[in-house]
């Protein structure tokens, strides 16, 4: 591999490092997030430092180029974070679902209990107001 070129990798891969330990100190990125991003760069810094790793890598998948195998791994990094935060998402989203349905529920029996006539008895929010004037 050139040499600019694992300079270069080098460089952007220690770039990312100082990035996602910024990110964690300022509470931008959660912790178990970060775990995730220092694995794949620590990946691509091993590929980037350890020449013979790339090649043999290249070798063994059938790139010619070895720059091009780090391409390819980076590449697919990026495919499995992006999945990862799908999956995510999608259990969230799930998460908030119910929340909300749960919330309108909660909503509608407080309405249906303010709506309510009160037969002589107090509604809470009248025994409220009279806790609140000293009855």
């Amino acid at each position: 591999m050139d040499s600019r070129i694992q300079v270069v990798s080098v460089i952007v891969m220690l770039a990312v490092f100082v990035l996602i330990f910024e990110l964690v100190r300022r509470r931008r990125l959660m912790e178990r997030y970060a775990l995730l991003w220092l694995f794949s760069a620590t990946v691509l810094l091993a590929l980037a430092l350890l020449q013979g790793l790339l090649e043999s890598f290249a070798r063994l998948v059938g790139i010619a180029y070895a720059p091009s195998a780090l391409f390819a791994v980076v590449m697919a990094c990026g495919l499995l974070l992006m999945l990862h935060f799908s999956l995510v998402i999608s259990r969230l989203t799930d998460q908030t679902k119910l929340l909300a349905q749960g919330l309108g529920r909660v909503q509608q029996q407080v309405e249906e209990l303010q709506a309510e006539p009160t037969n002589g008895r107090l509604r809470v929010d009248d025994a409220r107001d009279r806790t609140l004037l000293g009855d």
